[in-house]
């Protein structure tokens, strides 16, 4: 990939030629004057591109794994809640704090302290793969066996772990370098680097999987280390580019400061509560299915519930923008603005994810059997998407809030109703299921779980859980 693509700046053309200052003042001028609309636009299609990119590489894999059979694909349902909380973790919930605190500062006018928090992001990302890498290799078995996971579904199921969690620190680090260039507003890099990732991981995934010529088939265990390569690619070409001096924020060696680290961490751990709560709500919820209806169900269910780590995605296309967007108004002082950018980009990522939802209810077996044709599996997963699938513009709605709420350092409402949409599904889920026995009346509580979460952060913010109710209702 060429240096001068990797130094394309998608908002130069929004910012009049007469008015042209050095690279930092051109780009935060955009994100704080341009229409809100067409700038919006032009910073999520790289970031959907990026984000789609990324979610694709574990349904690749699952697509490739699901050729080894049934008990495979249960495995693989097992650890792709755990994969997943860490791709939101450190690229959405971590990855937000640091995009926040960085366009917080450069709109503030402080391009020194936003130089200070690509350091802090690099080791507050290191220390954090590390750590959740050694609870999963510690405690992987118990987990699964708890998730549902019995004999060669949960054997499977370690093999894949074990490997991806190996190479965590790397997805933990190239995500956190990620948000380190969108907090500044270039959405185009990452997204770049990401996707060129992904396109190289369609043939190296099957490669390692089945085995070629002199390369020996390494089974499920090929699909971890296929994730690895595409993990440290991307990591190696996005620190390439902040090492340069490419990014508006750069890295440089310094002392260590609390301040700047608690910066971080103040919108970063509490969004990664929130990102816990969504996973924590899938893997309970697998849970419940595999204790009512064992390990077929189990894969329908992990396979119907992968069409929403692609929502989450595209969400994230345009909350990613709004954590730099509202987060440099904010930094700069403009509240109204920063809350009408934040009402569009939701309203167009729920009527996105909305569309994806009501088809997948209507035709779920075409998503279904693109990974298998077990007559149990198909049942399962038909079932939830038929239930829950209406309710994902919901779910878009609130996640697109959600990032903007990150970008105004505001996560206290969206944490609490995250909490709300835990207790709904799981406690909700759990009583209908002891009550009726179906796994179908289960599935319609776990989809009004997501109506409540949409309209919780909406109510919140409305009613003025950023700025107070004046600036709110102005906005």
């Amino acid at each position: 990939m060429s240096a001068a693509v990797l130094q394309a700046d998608p908002l130069a053309p929004m910012v009049p030629q007469a008015s042209a200052k050095p690279d930092l003042d051109r780009r935060t001028q955009a994100l704080l004057h341009a229409p809100m609309l067409p700038l919006l636009l032009r910073l999520a299609w790289p970031n959907v591109l990026v984000m789609l990119a990324q979610a694709s590489t574990g349904l690749i894999e699952t697509w490739w794994v699901s050729k080894l059979g049934t008990d495979a694909l249960a495995g693989m349902a097992l650890v792709f809640p755990g994969v997943m909380l860490m791709q939101m973790i450190s690229a959405g919930a971590m990855g937000g704090g640091i995009s926040s605190a960085i366009a917080r500062a450069l709109g503030a006018g402080k391009p020194d302290q936003a130089d200070a928090f690509v350091l802090h992001a690099i080791v507050i990302n290191i220390l954090f793969g590390a750590s959740f890498a050694a609870a999963v290799l510690i405690w992987g078995r118990p987990l699964y066996a708890a998730m549902g996971g019995e004999g060669a579904s949960l054997e499977a199921a370690l093999t894949y772990s074990n490997v991806v969690f190996g190479g965590n620190v790397l997805l933990w680090v190239m995500n956190g370098l990620a948000s380190v260039i969108r907090g500044t507003g270039n959405m185009l890099t990452p997204a770049l680097v990401m996707f060129t990732g992904a396109l190289l991981l369609v043939p190296v995934s099957p490669l390692l999987i089945f085995g070629f010529g002199p390369i020996p088939a390494m089974g499920i265990a090929g699909g971890g280390v296929a994730l690895l390569l595409f993990y440290f690619g991307g990591f190696a070409v996005l620190g390439w580019y902040v090492l340069s001096g490419r990014n508006v924020a750069r890295f440089r060696l310094a002392p260590l400061r609390w301040p700047l680290a608690r910066e971080i961490l103040r919108v970063g751990a509490a969004a990664a509560v929130s990102s816990i709560q969504t996973n924590v709500t899938i893997g309970l919820v697998t849970a419940l299915v595999g204790m009512a209806a064992g390990p077929q169900a189990v894969a329908g269910f992990g396979t119907a519930a992968r069409l929403e780590y692609l929502l989450m995605p595209l969400a994230f296309g345009f909350g990613g923008p709004l954590v730099a967007l509202v987060g440099t108004n904010v930094g700069a002082g403009n509240r109204e603005r920063a809350l009408r950018i934040a009402w569009i980009g939701a309203a167009i990522a729920a009527l996105l994810t909305e569309i994806i939802g009501v088809a997948a209810a209507i035709w779920p077996t075409a998503w279904l059997r693109l990974f298998d044709s077990d007559p149990a599996m198909l049942a399962t997963g038909s079932a939830y998407l038929r239930a829950v699938g209406p309710f994902y513009g919901c779910f878009g709605f609130g996640f697109a809030l959600y990032f903007a709420s990150q970008g105004a350092g505001k996560l206290l409402w969206p944490l609490l109703v995250g909490f709300a949409r835990v207790a709904v599904a799981i406690g909700g889920g759990w009583i209908a299921l002891e009550l009726s026995g179906s796994l179908a009346v289960m599935f319609v509580v776990v989809g009004a779980a997501l109506f409540v979460y949409g309209a919780g952060i909406a109510t919140a913010i409305r009613l003025g859980a950023w700025f107070g109710r004046a600036s709110a209702t102005r906005g």
